[in-house]
């Protein structure tokens, strides 16, 4: 997730690039840069680690006249925080911004030579090299042979030297839209750049070539053909504009986790192999360990019951789950041997911060999993795995935690490869299907409306519960923190064979329990255990596979997920739950962003 905005035009285009960057900074706060062409078409490069306003005050003094030119809010996936990887890059005749992901981009290095000429360590270099690679006074060709070599994600706008006050852009599933209005044309990643100028955009369609000119903008197919564009408008204010139209943060940061998988999971691959090279985590590291302990708060912590639900029958060694606040004083059997793997969204956690140095200290070694880089736990371990989720503003968390499941899926998988428990034909199977897991979630958004019909009954409840079995527990855990903490409803998950050993005295006429059974060896008794609950007046939301056989009497409302193997239907779950606590938010008329004492990252003991 990064901000992208091009200017060319009649107007101030460093003022308009600016102000841009200044909207688009929720998706990505890294470093910022603009490269200007002047108004006697020399090129000018400004870019700063930092916040917009670093980038803003190295332009206060800044004199020069340009009417087009491209900007960049950076949000670090290839390469430290720093000027030198921050956009725009100049290759050659080319200057460059984009937003996604090369997976190929070693490759490409290799292929072209392209090793003694770069000066970053972004994937982002070696696609504007590529594009100069190809340019020899024709964009079209050479943005057209450019992207023929390209794998993966990407949004680009690009200014050629010898092409003065035009902008080509083109994308692959990231996003971009555009706009012209008199004397003026636009693109960004997003409409929140525009509002100020134009409620009438069009989004760029994927392999389609955009050209602004201050008095035209012009779609056009790779062959030239030229389209008209497809405009939408917008009546929204600039607030709701930062959120893409979306009412709540959280339901944009819900809808962005397909993204934010791609952007964590792809990057580590090679070969449909996790690769951890670019991370500097070596596989000595997974198998120098006897056992391994995951430390984390809330949400993170129960990213880490499904880690070890995952990784303990997978890798056949210990696993703990310990929270954060309680481990340093719990005298935990921690030592050289053992791998301590502290999660946390901001990397500022203040209890996860204290068990990771206590961890330290008695000889464990520390893998991270962090979303900003820089942040203290990320620079104080001795391995960093950022993920790679972008800004989430909304205090519950939704994409911070998908992504957290993903990277510690990537490390068990790779974790077995180390260890000799998986052969590459393994692994590769197992990357397979993690990669499956983005289009079910992408399914089960789609269907959002039917979630709003059982979140109407959970807003009329005082208490909810949620069961499972195995995995469906874990999953069950963070579904239940999600419900309370933004609906203020009593939840509480429970392993669902524990009912009649207390539990179900909890159960009256029309309480809501969220059931999931996605694991099929244990699908029957899971049943049974819905079936105790249906029988005592339980409302019953169940959630299963789609090619699971459910009996008709056994709920009351039935979410079906996409069939998939048992170890990876943690992800459409956990939209499901995630839209369910926040359609029951909104119903109450609460504050879905913002709930009540909680705030976004927990920086004090």
């Amino acid at each position: 997730m990064c901000g992208i905005i091009g200017y060319t035009g009649q107007m101030d285009a460093l003022k308009v690039l600016l102000n841009g960057l200044e909207q688009l900074e929720y998706r990505g706060y890294d470093s910022a840069g603009v490269a200007l062409l002047s108004s006697g078409h020399d090129r000018l490069l400004i870019k700063k680690a930092g916040p917009v306003a670093t980038l803003k005050e190295s332009c206060a003094e800044l004199k020069v006249e340009s009417h087009c030119g491209i900007g960049h809010t950076r949000w670090a996936t290839h390469g430290g925080v720093n000027d030198i990887n921050a956009h725009p890059h100049i290759a050659g005749r080319v200057t460059l911004i984009h937003n996604g992901i090369i997976e190929n981009y070693h490759n490409l290095i290799e292929r072209f030579g392209f090793q003694d000429s770069l000066v970053s360590e972004t994937d982002t270099e070696v696609a504007a090299r590529l594009f100069d690679y190809y340019y020899e006074g024709n964009p079209r060709e050479a943005i057209k042979k450019t992207i023929r070599e390209l794998t993966g994600a990407y949004a680009f706008c690009i200014m050629f030297e010898d092409i003065p006050d035009e902008i080509f852009c083109i994308r692959n599933v990231s996003p971009m839209v555009a706009a012209h209005i008199e004397g003026s044309s636009f693109v960004a990643s997003d409409v929140t750049a525009l509002i100020p100028y134009t409620n009438r955009y069009f989004v760029i369609p994927e392999y389609e070539l955009v050209i602004l000119k201050k008095d035209d903008i012009i779609l056009e197919d790779l062959d030239g053909n030229r389209k008209e564009p497809e405009f939408l408008e917008v009546s929204w204010n600039l607030e709701a504009a930062k959120k893409n139209g979306f009412p709540h943060y959280m339901l944009k940061e819900i809808h962005e986790q397909p993204e934010a998988l791609r952007n964590t999971i792809l990057p580590r691959l090679e070969n449909g192999l996790p690769d951890f090279t670019e991370d500097r985590i070596p596989d000595s590291l997974f198998s120098g360990c006897d056992k391994i302990a995951i430390v984390a708060c809330g949400t993170a912590m129960y990213a880490g019951m499904v880690g070890k639900a995952l990784m303990e029958p997978l890798l056949k060694i210990p696993v703990s789950v310990n929270i954060a606040s309680e481990y340093r004083y719990e005298s935990p059997l921690v030592d050289e041997r053992t791998l301590v793997i502290v999660i946390s969204q901001s990397g500022e956690t203040i209890d996860t911060l204290a068990a990771l140095r206590l961890s330290k200290e008695l000889g464990a070694k520390v893998l991270s999993i962090v979303n900003v880089k820089g942040s203290t736990i990320a620079r104080e371990s001795d391995h960093v795995f950022y993920t790679h989720a972008g800004p989430e503003i909304a205090v519950a968390s939704t994409k911070a935690y998908m992504v957290q499941l993903a990277s510690l899926y990537l490390i068990a998988c790779r974790m077995a490869m180390a260890r000799g428990v998986y052969q590459e034909t393994d692994a590769a199977a197992f990357v397979s299907r993690l990669l499956e897991a983005v289009p079910a979630v992408e399914k089960i958004l789609a269907k959002k409306d039917r979630i709003k019909t059982a979140a109407s009954i959970l807003a009329k409840a005082q208490d909810a519960f949620f069961v499972g079995r195995g995995l469906d527990y874990a999953f069950s855990l963070e579904g239940s923190l999600k419900l309370k903490e933004i609906s203020y409803i009593h939840a509480e998950a429970y392993a669902a064979g524990e009912l009649k050993h207390g539990t179900i005295a909890l159960i009256e006429k029309q309480t809501p329990v969220i059931a999931v059974a996605t694991q099929d060896h244990i699908y029957g008794k899971t049943l049974s255990n819905v079936r105790e609950v249906r029988a005592r007046g339980a409302f019953v939301i169940l959630i299963t596979k789609k090619d699971a056989e459910v009996p008709e009497d056994i709920c009351d409302i039935h979410f079906a997920i996409p069939a998939s193997s048992d170890q990876f239907t943690v992800f459409p779950v956990a939209v499901i739950l995630q839209l369910l606590a926040y359609y029951t938010s909104d119903m109450k008329g609460l504050n879905v962003d913002k709930p009540r004492n909680l705030a976004k990252s927990v920086t004090v003991e």
